[in-house]
């Protein structure tokens, strides 16, 4: 027979779930210490700022209360700003998204073409913004760019791109859905990838079409990935602010402030007029828009799957 050890009655025992959640939790403590010094802290900072008159060059800092989020509403370029950046952001993040998931469906499929070409539109996501904005400001140069050397071949006279205020925010559109459509794929295409295809070989034997398939059966088991990608596509959008910097500026940009985005409209605030306080008001307007926005699109992700589940 084995013998029998006793637990001494001072020894501590220790729950191996508890022992787990410790490790966990210290070894996720300097990302949490990182995470609230770079992101929580100077969220809470830029709050407290927008209720001060703070300005960089003076060391007066008055307490104005809410003056600054007032006088935001009766600024004309602040509300120029609202509305190129709601239409930028409409523009990129739905005509991006349908051309994403076309271009997914099309190429969902394990091959060495289609693999070739998940490449090919995946390479403008790692080129930095910089070198791509300045690519397509000479490509948009109504003197040698390559788009009016392209139509001059139909008979199209030499279009300034971006010297025309309307003409410019629809070319800086065109250029970010381009840099922005192979990410959006890929994540699309992972989405597909884990559909079983005995959905759509039940449907098959049912007689259904591949648009019904499409309609029925692969957009309901996309959401979670539609839901992820509508809302990283509309944060990004809103906090547009490099192409328009690079590609507006100089002599071939649009002129005054017609395609001045909100990002661009709180960096021209605070750090060409210095007038902290203020820019700080409007961030955290646009901290405002995007949250309402992401809980929008939360809650109708959230009652469409609800709404699946009961039919």
């Amino acid at each position: 027979m084995q013998a029998i050890k006793l637990r001494n009655p001072g020894e501590k025992r220790y729950n191996p779930r508890v022992r787990t959640l410790i490790f966990c939790w210290v070894s996720l403590l300097p990302v949490i210490f990182l995470f609230g010094v770079l992101r929580v802290y100077p969220m809470f900072s830029t709050i407290r700022l927008s209720f001060y008159n703070w300005n960089l060059i003076k060391p007066v800092r008055p307490f104005v209360g809410l003056a600054n989020y007032v006088g935001i509403f009766k600024d004309h370029l602040f509300l120029m700003a609202i509305r190129n950046t709601t239409f930028f952001a409409l523009g990129t993040v739905l005509i991006g998204i349908v051309l994403s998931l076309a271009l997914a469906v099309l190429l969902n499929k394990s091959s060495l073409l289609s693999s070739f070409y998940q490449v090919i539109y995946f390479l403008p996501v790692i080129t930095p913004m910089v070198p791509v904005s300045v690519i397509f400001k000479w490509i948009y140069d109504p003197g040698y760019g390559l788009l009016n050397y392209f139509l001059s071949f139909f008979g199209v006279q030499p279009v300034g791109w971006l010297m025309y205020p309307n003409l410019a925010l629809i070319s800086i559109i065109v250029m970010c859905i381009w840099k922005n459509l192979g990410f959006n794929m890929v994540m699309l295409l992972v989405g597909l990838k884990n559909i079983s295809r005995q959905y759509y070989e039940a449907a098959e034997i049912d007689g259904t079409n591949k648009w019904q398939a499409f309609r029925y059966i692969t957009l309901p088991l996309l959401r979670p990935i539609l839901m992820y990608v509508f809302i990283t596509s509309t944060i990004d959008a809103f906090n547009i602010f490099t192409p328009v910097y690079v590609m507006t500026t100089g002599s071939q940009g649009a002129p005054g402030n017609a395609v001045r985005t909100l990002v661009y409209n709180i960096y021209e605030d605070g750090f060409r007029y210095f007038k902290m306080g203020y820019a700080s008001s409007q961030a955290v307007v646009l901290l405002l828009i995007v949250l309402t926005l992401t809980l929008i699109q939360l809650k109708l992700f959230r009652d469409e799957d609800a709404g699946s589940a009961i039919q």
